[in-house]
C-alpha cells in the first residue's frame, strides 16, 4: 500500500513538491528563510525559461476532483467478493500552459465567404460564426474590417455597423472615394464572447440625400473584402484531466481549428485491436458531425506533434509502451492491479487519461489484462448513456448493459417511418422538434423545413401537406400572399385576404412524390406588403408578421422501394446505417492490414458515424483470416465492406462479370473494353449485390496502389467530393499532392453504372395491394363490369346444368 502512494506521487511536478519543501523550511530558523530566499529567484528564472520554449497550445495540469470514492474500506465494502479498486493519485501529470497566445480567424476559411461578403439594397446583413475554445482565458478580441462600396452611396446616409451576438462594437461612414478600400478595427468586449458567437455586419446604404425610392437598386452595394479577420488574444489555461467533460479533452466541438486525433499502432494489427478502434472512430464521427476532424496513425510516442490527441487501445502486451507513460494504476508483468496486488479480472475494462511521456498532450487509454476488458472500455465511451456516468481521471467498467439495435426504419434526423405525422414530428437543424416559427416584415427569408424521406422510400400519388398558419393585421390584402415550393419548385399560393389578420388558417398542397427524396427541402413564404407604404423608413413594415404553426400536419404515402446497386444512397449512408448503430455492417481488411487499409477503414467508419444517429455503434471489423470463420448464415445478414489494394482485395468476385473491372495485371475494363496504363494510381470504390444475399450490398473501397487508397480516404474525408458520389463505381485521382476539395479541379472523379439494378422491395403485401388499386382507380369501373359480366355467366351455366339434371 505503502509502495503504491510513493508511485502515485513519483509524477507530481516540481513546482508542486518544491511547494511542500516551501511550507517544511517555514518551519525551521530565519537563516534557512534567508537562504530560500537565495534559492527562489533561481528556481523561478529556471522555470520561466522552460515555459519560453512551449509552442502556443495549451498545456496539461492536474485533475480538479478525485474518484468520487475516497473511503478504502468503504470502497473495499463495496467490492467485496470481487477485487479491490486501486487508490487513485492525488493529482495528474501536469505542466504549465503558455504564457500567452494570439489566434487569427480570417473570413475567407470558411467556405460561405468565398471570394467577398456581399450587402446589397438600402439594408443587408451578412453574418460569420466562430467559436472560443474551452481551454482559452480571453485577454483581447479585435475585429478588422475591410470593405468597399459602391461610389453611388451618399455618405452621411449610408453606414457600416458591426455586431457581435447582437451587440453593436461600432458603426463607420460609407464615405470612400471610387476604387478605394477602407479599413476599420473594433474592439469586442471580452464580455460578449460566448461559447458560440456571431459576428453580423450589416449595411444601410442610400444613394440619395432624400430618398432612396428603389430598395433594389443595382448601385446599392458593399463588400466586406475576404482578408477581414478577427484577433483573439488569449491565454491558455491548464487542461484537467478529467471524463467529467469527456469527449473533451480528447475532442473539443468548441476548437476553431480541425480536431487532430492520433491512434498508436499496437505490435500486432488483429481484429481485438480492429473493431474498438473502428467503434470508437464512427462514435467520434458522430460527435464531430459536421466539424472537421482530422486522423492519423503513429507508431511511437515521439510521432504525436503538440496538438494531437493520442488514443491508445489495446492490452499491456499489444501496447507495451503503456509502460512509459505515467499510470494511476500499478501495472506488473503486463497486468493491471488492484490495491491488493492482484491483477483484475480480464473482462474489466479500464479507461483513464495521462499525458505523453513530454507531458505536451493528452492520451486517452482504453485497455484491460485481456480482449473483453478492451472491448468493454472502448463500448462504455461509445454507448451515449453509459458515457454519462463518466468522471475522475480512472474508470473500471465492470459491466455494461446491452443496448438494443433500433429498428432498420428508425432514422432519427428523417421522417417517421408512419405517413401521417405534424410538422412538430420533426427534427430541425439544431436537433430540437420544430415549433411555431414566426417572421417578420415585407422581405423576410422563406421558412425551410427539412422533409427527408428514408433512402429507401419511394413516393407515388396522394401526397400531401396541410399547411397551418397565422398572419398579423395591416397588410396589402390585394398584394400579400403566403407561397409553399418544394425543392425550389413552387407548388401553391394562396393570398391573405384579410386586413385584420388571419387566425388558424389552412391550405391543402398536394405534393408531388417524385420531388421528396432524403434531401428535399419546403419553404413556406410569406410575402407581406404594407397597407400604406413610406419611402425611405424600413421600420415601417416591422409589424407585418407571418406564422407556420407546429400543428402544420404531412399525409404521405411511401413504399419501401429502392434499387440497387446505387452509390448516391452512401450519401445519406444507405444501406449500411440501417439499423443505424450499424449493426449489419461489416468491415473485411486483408490478413495483414497495411496503414493505408487501417486509415481506409478508419475514414469509412467516422463517415458513417457522421451520417448515422444511435445510442450505440456495433460495426464488426473482420480480416480476411476470421471472417472466412464466420457463418454463411451470418454473412447472409451483414453489408460488407472490403478495403485493400486489388492483389490483397478480400473479396476478388467484386471485380469479376459486368461492370468495372481491375485486373490482377494492373489492368482495367468496363463491359468489354480493357485499357492497361503505365500508372494507375486511382482510387476506386464500386457497390455490387452481395454474393451471398441479393438485398445485402458489398461495397469495394480499392486500388491498385496504396497511393490510389490514400484517394479513397480523401473521397471518404472530404465533404466536396464525398457528396458527388452516383451510380456504382467511380474513380477518383488527385491533379496534386495537397489538392483543394474546394478547387472544381483539384480532382478527377469518374463514374460508371452496370446496365442492370435489382430492386428491392420490402412493402407489406396489403400496402402493395392498396397502392396499386390507389394508382389504378381508372380501372376499376371497367374491372367492375368484367368482373360481373364473368359471374354472371358462370351463374347462367351452373343454371342451365341445374336444368337439365331436372329434366
Amino acid at each position: 500500500m505503502k509502495r503504491f502512494f510513493r508511485k502515485s506521487k513519483a509524477h507530481l511536478p516540481k513546482q508542486i513538491l518544491l511547494s511542500r519543501q516551501v511550507r517544511a523550511f517555514k518551519r525551521y530558523s530565519l537563516f534557512l528563510l534567508l537562504v530560500l530566499s537565495c534559492v527562489v529567484p533561481i528556481c523561478g528564472t529556471t522555470i520561466a525559461t522552460a515555459q519560453s520554449n512551449f509552442p502556443q497550445s495549451p498545456g496539461i495540469s492536474a485533475p480538479t476532483e478525485t474518484l468520487r470514492e475516497n473511503s478504502t474500506e468503504e470502497r473495499k465494502e463495496r467490492a467485496a467478493g470481487s477485487f479491490v479498486l486501486p487508490s487513485p493519485p492525488t493529482e495528474a501529470p501536469a505542466d504549465d500552459a503558455p504564457l500567452s497566445g494570439q489566434y487569427v480567424l480570417e473570413f475567407n476559411r470558411s467556405p460561405v465567404v468565398g471570394t467577398r461578403f456581399s450587402l446589397k439594397g438600402i439594408y443587408d446583413e451578412a453574418r460569420l460564426g466562430f467559436t472560443r475554445p474551452r481551454d482559452w482565458k480571453l485577454k483581447s478580441v479585435k475585429a478588422l474590417i475591410r470593405y468597399r462600396h459602391s461610389p453611388a452611396l451618399y455618405a452621411t446616409r449610408s453606414n457600416l455597423t458591426v455586431l457581435i451576438n447582437g451587440a453593436s462594437v461600432g458603426t463607420i461612414p460609407l464615405n470612400l472615394q471610387k476604387g478605394e478600400i477602407g479599413s476599420q478595427v473594433f474592439d469586442v468586449p471580452i464580455s460578449q464572447i460566448q461559447n458560440y458567437n456571431q459576428i453580423i455586419v450589416a449595411a444601410l446604404q442610400n444613394n440619395s440625400p432624400t430618398c432612396t425610392q428603389d430598395p433594389y437598386d443595382p448601385s446599392l452595394w458593399t463588400e466586406i473584402l475576404p482578408d477581414s479577420k478577427v484577433t483573439i488574444d488569449y491565454e491558455p489555461q491548464p487542461i484537467a484531466l478529467n471524463f467529467k467533460s469527456y469527449p473533451y479533452p480528447i475532442f473539443d466541438e468548441l476548437s476553431l481549428d480541425p480536431n487532430q486525433i492520433a491512434y498508436l499502432l499496437p505490435e500486432k494489427v488483429d481484429d481485438t485491436f480492429l473493431q474498438p478502434t473502428t467503434r470508437f472512430q464512427a462514435a467520434l464521427g458522430r460527435l464531430a458531425d459536421y466539424r472537421p476532424l482530422d486522423t492519423r496513425l503513429v507508431e511511437t510516442f515521439d510521432d504525436v506533434s503538440k496538438t494531437e490527441r493520442l488514443v491508445v487501445i489495446g492490452t499491456p502486451t499489444q501496447q507495451p509502451a503503456l509502460k512509459s507513460l505515467e499510470l494511476p494504476i500499478p501495472l506488473e508483468e503486463n497486468k493491471f492491479l488492484d490495491e491488493d496486488q492482484k491483477a483484475l479480472p480480464e473482462d474489466v475494462g479500464i479507461l483513464f487519461l495521462t499525458t505523453t511521456p513530454e507531458q505536451t498532450s493528452p492520451v486517452l487509454v482504453a485497455t484491460g489484462n485481456g480482449p473483453e476488458g478492451v472491448a468493454k472500455a472502448v463500448q462504455f465511451l461509445v454507448n451515449s448513456k453509459d458515457r454519462k456516468l463518466s468522471t475522475g481521471r480512472l474508470i473500471l467498467v465492470k459491466q455494461l448493459e446491452e443496448v438494443a439495435s433500433p429498428p432498420p426504419r428508425d432514422w432519427p434526423r428523417y421522417l417517421p417511418e408512419e405517413g401521417k405525422f405534424q410538422l412538430s414530428d420533426l427534427i430541425s437543424r439544431s436537433n430540437q422538434p420544430y415549433q411555431d416559427i414566426t417572421v417578420r416584415g415585407a422581405d423576410s427569408p422563406p421558412i425551410e423545413i427539412d422533409l427527408r424521406a428514408l433512402p429507401d422510400d419511394k413516393f407515388g400519388s396522394g401526397n400531401s401537406m396541410t399547411l397551418m398558419y397565422n398572419y398579423g393585421p395591416q397588410i396589402n390584402a390585394k398584394t400579400s400572399l403566403v407561397e409553399v415550393k418544394l425543392n425550389d419548385v413552387a407548388l401553391v399560393g394562396k393570398r391573405l385576404t384579410s386586413i385584420n389578420g388571419g387566425t388558424a388558417e389552412k391550405l391543402k398542397v398536394d405534393l408531388p412524390g417524385d420531388l421528396i427524396g432524403p434531401d428535399s427541402k419546403i419553404k413556406v413564404d410569406f410575402r407581406l406588403d404594407a397597407r400604406e407604404r413610406r419611402s425611405c423608413s424600413r421600420v415601417t413594415d416591422q409589424q407585418l408578421w407571418g406564422t407556420l404553426n407546429a400543428d402544420t400536419s404531412f399525409k404521405l404515402n411511401p413504399s419501401n422501394t429502392v434499387q440497387l446497386p446505387d452509390l448516391k444512397l452512401l450519401q445519406y449512408g444507405f444501406p449500411f446505417a440501417a439499423p443505424q448503430d450499424l449493426s449489419k455492417t461489416a468491415i473485411v481488411l486483408p490478413s495483414s492490414p497495411s496503414k493505408s487499409d487501417l486509415m481506409t477503414a478508419l475514414e469509412f467508419s467516422k463517415r458513417m458515424g457522421r451520417l448515422s444517429q444511435a445510442e450505440s455503434v456495433k460495426l464488426v471489423v473482420y480480416t480476411n483470416d476470421s471472417f472466412t470463420e464466420v457463418p454463411d448464415e451470418q454473412k447472409d445478414k451483414l453489408h460488407l465492406v472490403g478495403i485493400g489494394t486489388r492483389e490483397k482485395f478480400p473479396f476478388p468476385e467484386a471485380f469479376a462479370g459486368n461492370g468495372f473491372e481491375l485486373g490482377d495485371d494492373q489492368s482495367r475494363s468496363f463491359s468489354e473494353s480493357t485499357a492497361s496504363p503505365d500508372l494507375d494510381h486511382d482510387g476506386v470504390i464500386k457497390e455490387i449485390i452481395s454474393p451471398w444475399n441479393s438485398e445485402r450490398v458489398l461495397l469495394a473501397l480499392s486500388s491498385h496502389t496504396t497511393k490510389g487508397l490514400d484517394q479513397v480516404q480523401d473521397l471518404l474525408r472530404l465533404d466536396p467530393l464525398f457528396f458527388q458520389i452516383k451510380e456504382d463505381t467511380v474513380l477518383i485521382s488527385a491533379n496534386s499532392s495537397n489538392a483543394n476539395a474546394y478547387d472544381p479541379n483539384a480532382y478527377n472523379l469518374k463514374f460508371f453504372q452496370q446496365s442492370q439494378k435489382l430492386e428491392v422491395d420490402k412493402t407489406p403485401v396489403s400496402q402493395q395491394i392498396f397502392g396499386f388499386l390507389a394508382g389504378s382507380w381508372f380501372m376499376l369501373g371497367p374491372a367492375l363490369v368484367a368482373a360481373t359480366l364473368i359471374l354472371y355467366g358462370i351463374v347462367q351455366l351452373y343454371l342451365k346444368r341445374i336444368s337439365q339434371q331436372v329434366e
